[in-house]
C-alpha cells in the first residue's frame, strides 16, 4: 500500500518522503544524548566501520551496477569521477571538523566558527552523497530506494549519536547536541532532492547521477571513514562493524528482491 501511494506522487515528493527515513533514524540515534549517554571509542570505531561497509556495498549494488545496466560505461566513469570531484570541492570550501581526523576547509574560518557547528558541518558533508544516493536510487525505483534509505538510515543511528555527543560535551548542552544531530539528518533528506530536481527539470541521464552518487560515497569511505577508523585503533571493532554493515546491505539487497 505504501509503495502504491508513493508511486502516485511526483518524483520530488516521492524522493523527499523516502529521504526522510534516514533523517528520522539519525534523530533516533541522537536521542540517547538527552539522557547523558556517552559512547566508548570502541563503539565509535565499530560504528564508523559499519557505515563504511554499508556505503561500499550500496555504491556497487544499488548505484554502479544499475547504472552500468542502462548506460555506456564511459558515462558511468564520468559520473563516478564527477562525484569524487564534488566531495573534494566540498572538503575544500566547507569548514568542518572531524573528531579524529581534525579540521578541513578554509584555514581562515577555523577559529571563526564554533566547534559544535564544525562537527555538524562535517557530518553534513558526509551526508550529502548518502542523501544523493537515496534520491537517485528512489528515482530509479521505489522499492530500491526504500531499501537503500533503510540501510543508510540504520548506519545513521550511530552517526547521529556520534554528532550529538561531542557537541553536547563541547557546548555543555544536551538539547543543542540533539538538535544539531537531527539537523545533520535533515541535510540528508534535502540532499536526496538534488538528483530528483535535476531529473525533473533537465535531461540529465539518471545513470550519470547514480554513478556520481557512487563516486561521492566511495570517496567518503576512503578519504574520511577509513582514516578515522585507522586512527581510532580499537582492535577488531571497526573490522567487525565493517563486515556487519557489508553483510546487512547484501541481505537487504537480496531479501527484498
Amino acid at each position: 500500500m505504501f509503495i502504491e501511494w508513493l508511486s502516485e506522487l511526483g518524483i520530488i515528493q516521492r524522493v523527499f518522503i523516502i529521504g526522510l527515513i534516514p533523517c528520522a533514524l539519525t534523530a533516533v540515534g541522537s536521542l540517547p544524548v538527552l539522557s547523558g549517554w556517552v559512547f566508548s571509542r570502541r563503539f565509535s570505531a565499530g560504528g564508523l566501520g559499519f557505515s563504511a561497509g554499508i556505503m561500499l556495498v550500496a555504491s556497487f549494488t544499488s548505484l554502479l551496477i544499475p547504472a552500468l545496466e542502462s548506460a555506456n560505461v564511459l558515462i558511468v566513469i564520468v559520473g563516478f569521477i564527477a562525484g569524487i570531484a564534488m566531495i573534494k570541492v566540498l572538503d575544500a570550501v566547507v569548514p568542518h571538523l572531524h573528531v579524529v581526523k581534525g579540521y578541513e576547509g578554509p584555514p581562515l574560518l577555523k577559529k571563526r566558527i564554533a566547534r559544535a557547528w564544525l562537527i555538524a558541518l562535517a557530518m553534513m558533508v558526509h551526508n550529502i552523497p548518502e542523501g544523493m544516493a537515496v534520491g537517485a536510487v528512489a528515482a530509479y525505483g521505489i522499492r530500491d530506494g526504500l531499501i537503500l534509505a533503510l540501510a543508510i538510515g540504520i548506519q545513521d543511528i550511530p552517526e547521529g549519536l556520534a554528532v550529538a555527543v561531542p557537541i553536547a560535551a563541547a557546548e555543555g548542552n544536551k538539547v543543542k547536541g540533539f538538535t544539531i544531530g537531527v539537523l545533520s539528518g535533515l541535510s540528508e533528506a534535502l540532499a536526496a532532492l538534488i538528483p530528483a530536481v535535476i531529473i525533473e527539470f533537465t535531461h540529465v541521464a539518471l545513470p550519470l547521477l547514480m554513478s556520481l552518487s557512487a563516486g561521492a560515497m566511495v570517496y567518503v569511505v576512503i578519504h574520511e571513514i577509513i582514516p578515522d577508523v585507522m586512527k581510532e585503533g580499537e582492535g577488531e571493532a571497526p573490522t567487525a562493524g565493517f563486515l556487519l554493515g557489508f553483510i546487512l546491505m547484501l541481505m537487504l539487497d537480496t531479501l527484498f528482491m
